[in-house]
């Protein structure tokens, strides 16, 4: 006899958890760390604008166009011996205190405290420390942290009104009256007007010299006969 075998079930694989899988955390609520600090979102960039007008005037009021590396007061002070270094401390203390008040700890603006330290004992050093104070730039590292912060806490990942504080704040006014300046492309041309400026400055300058050089090249060359 012809056993019939019934048909079996295909069974379902079964579903191994994957190695990889992690775990969801929690999201931030950036809202309730703001309610916390007692601020609100424009609070926070206009004390974080405040915060990078004083960095510019510091570190970087004149600088290389398209760059954030140029000198500012803090250099300047630096050229007055003891009496200078000690005032750039106390100004760049300005700086801690606004970061204070957007709820950045202590222990997390412990670096720039320390640069600025740093700044002011390398500053006694005739010439050298005045050299130094180009890159040394704790006002500039205490807008850092504070940024790192703000986006860590708060969500605010915008960088406009701290790249460029003044000017950013006179678009504001100005997209407030005129829908033209909210165009991102006209916005944009606003903000890097002292970038262009810059490289025309930079262009001249370089065919100023240019033109100065050949001209004493002729100049010699006629002179002495070598022309």
């Amino acid at each position: 006899m012809v056993s019939i075998r019934k048909p079996t079930k295909p069974t379902k694989p079964i579903k191994r958890p994957s190695k990889t899988a992690t775990v969801n955390e929690p999201a931030i609520n950036y809202q309730l760390n703001l309610a916390e600090q007692g601020l609100t979102r424009a609070q926070v960039i206009a004390v974080e604008r405040k915060l990078a007008k004083f960095a510019n005037v510091m570190d970087s009021i004149v600088r290389i166009p398209f760059t954030k590396q140029g000198i500012g007061a803090d250099v300047a002070l630096s050229t007055m011996p003891l009496v200078g270094d000690l005032a750039g401390l106390v100004l760049t203390s300005y700086a801690f205190i606004l970061g204070r008040q957007l709820g950045v700890p202590a222990h997390k603006m412990l670096p720039a405290v320390k640069l600025a330290l740093i700044d002011m004992v390398v500053g006694v050093i005739p010439v050298v420390g005045t050299l130094l104070d180009v890159f040394i730039r704790p006002s500039r590292k205490t807008l850092i942290i504070v940024h790192q912060h703000l986006q860590d806490e708060y969500g605010i990942t915008e960088t406009t009104h701290m790249d460029r504080p003044f000017l950013h704040q006179r678009l504001e006014n100005k997209q407030q009256h005129s829908r033209f300046w909210r165009h991102p492309i006209a916005a944009w041309l606003y903000l890097h007007i002292p970038d262009m400026l810059g490289v025309v400055f930079i262009a001249l300058l370089a065919w100023g010299l240019w033109a100065v050089i050949g001209w004493s090249v002729s100049l010699f060359g006629n002179s002495t006969g070598f022309g």
